[in-house]
């Protein structure tokens, strides 16, 4: 006889005895429009908003020439599937897929602090392009990017940074559950239907960050691939594919398998206390600088101190960011200290905190090629050395201080405890509005990119083939 089997870690039940994935599949089966408080309602309405501004900045990248070049060779065929500032049409997965890199290439998209998760990334691909081939209207497609966030933003918050401590990519995990549950929801199956889809999802649920190495791509490629991932997983739970109930919290299924020993630290309660009532998503922070979010504290506090310094009479910077970030913005210091493309520069808190000191701004033109190779940018980023933030709010806030020493022996420091963005500090309509038409002018006119603005802000009374018509490439 073969040696017994090694018992799986034992992850406590949610106090309610609510399974997470039959308590989320109730949620988003009996979810309407109407059902969510407007105030959170607006909230989903501007993450929609600011992240289509980002997918149409994207087209002014070479990335996404090429990740479209690669996925219309993968379809084969054209489509009906809109694709975000762009002429092609691609079929429904692939339009996701492309979305979902467009929306999430430039990591200017929002973050669900507590969740350390890009909620709106990992949901309106798979929402914007299955809605467009149901030929919903747009109260249909808002409920179910709602239920979609709502999930992902639970789910995240229920790992406490789990999956980001053992290598994954936390956004790449959970938007296959949240993709399965939108697309589940636009085909309008049952509860016991989208717990199925929710099953099957947990079998492509990946991403690993193995990226930070070098800047790699992937990382981009991670809310699209689970767009795919749950677009699919739906369509086979509908036709009566069998998936686990239990995808979550069941023996080698998700927090048992992807955090290990850590998976004692779930918090299933997260997921399902009151579940339909309380809206997280709606807390999700926009982002004022196209960078990780984890260093948006620090950004903050350099910005500041520009203000009131000559930036050539500095003689050493220390950035002060959160421990549990520390190793995916400021380590190895090394490399970190000489991005070398524009993604790596997004995860190097040396480089940021020391653009933000010469030019007292952090926007997407801090990203060009020209930007990389300043020279005095990248000097003062050598001398930029980072430590752990003893009075960090973190994960509630992306805390960060910035402490100078001049040449002439003077100290200044600066700490943000709320970074710009959440909190109090939340932008609100007009901000996001700002920020949406910033963006979007780099790849579109200004009349087309307030047609976009006017058909999200007036979603519940539109179509999605709507909104896809304003945003595809015109001419």
């Amino acid at each position: 006889m073969g040696a017994a089997a090694t018992p799986a870690i034992s992850i406590a039940r949610a106090r309610s005895g609510a399974a997470p994935a039959s308590a989320l599949a109730q949620m988003a089966a009996n979810l309407t429009c109407e059902a969510v408080p407007e105030a959170a309602r607006h909230r989903g309405k501007l993450s929609i908003l600011d992240a289509l501004g980002v997918g149409l900045a994207s087209n002014a990248f070479p990335y996404a020439d090429r990740a479209l070049a690669g996925i219309t060779a993968l379809a084969g065929e054209a489509g009906s599937g809109s694709v975000i500032g762009r002429h092609e049409r691609l079929p429904v997965r692939d339009a996701a897929l492309a979305n979902g890199i467009l929306i999430h290439g430039l990591d200017f998209d929002d973050t669900h602090l507590t969740s350390i998760v890009h909620p709106t990334a990992a949901c309106l691909p798979c929402a914007l392009s299955m809605g467009e081939a149901l030929k919903v209207d747009g109260r249909t497609f808002l409920a179910a990017f709602m239920a979609g966030m709502e999930t992902a933003v639970r789910v995240g918050a229920a790992v406490k940074g789990g999956f980001h401590h053992v290598g994954f990519h936390a956004t790449g995990i959970v938007a296959h559950f949240s993709s399965a549950v939108i697309a589940a929801k636009l085909l309008n199956l049952s509860a016991d239907q989208i717990v199925g889809a929710q099953g099957i999802a947990a079998s492509t649920a990946s991403g690993v960050q193995v990226f930070l190495e070098e800047g790699a791509w992937t990382k981009r490629f991670h809310p699209g691939w689970a767009a795919v991932a749950g677009i699919t997983a739906a369509r086979l739970a509908q036709a009566g594919f069998i998936g686990p109930s239990r995808p979550y919290e069941g023996r080698f299924g998700l927090f048992d398998t992807h955090l290990q020993a850590r998976a004692d630290h779930v918090d299933l309660d997260v997921i399902v206390d009151d579940l339909g009532t309380r809206w997280h998503f709606a807390d999700t922070a926009l982002k004022p600088y196209p960078v990780c979010h984890f260093i948006h504290g620090c950004a903050d506090a350099a910005i500041e101190l520009s203000a009131s310094i000559e930036w050539r009479d500095i003689a050493a910077v220390e950035a002060f960011l959160p421990k549990d970030t520390m190793p995916i913005v400021a380590e190895p210091a090394a490399a970190k200290e000489r991005p070398t493309t524009d993604y790596e520069a997004k995860f190097s808190a040396q480089f940021v905190v020391a653009t933000c000191l010469i030019k007292g701004r952090f926007n997407l033109p801090e990203l060009r090629d020209e930007a990389l190779r300043d020279p005095d940018v990248r000097e003062l980023a050598t001398r930029v050395k980072c430590s752990v933030d003893g009075a960090s709010a973190f994960p509630q806030y992306f805390s960060g201080g910035v402490k100078l020493t001049l040449k002439d022996g003077r100290e200044l420091f600066r700490h943000v405890r709320v970074n710009s963005g959440a909190g109090e500090r939340s932008l609100d309509t007009d901000g996001v509005s700002a920020k949406f038409m910033a963006s979007a002018s780099l790849a579109v006119d200004e009349a087309q990119a307030a047609a976009v603005r006017e058909v999200v802000l007036d979603i519940e009374n539109r179509t999605v083939a709507d909104l896809t018509a304003a945003l595809r490439a015109r001419g």
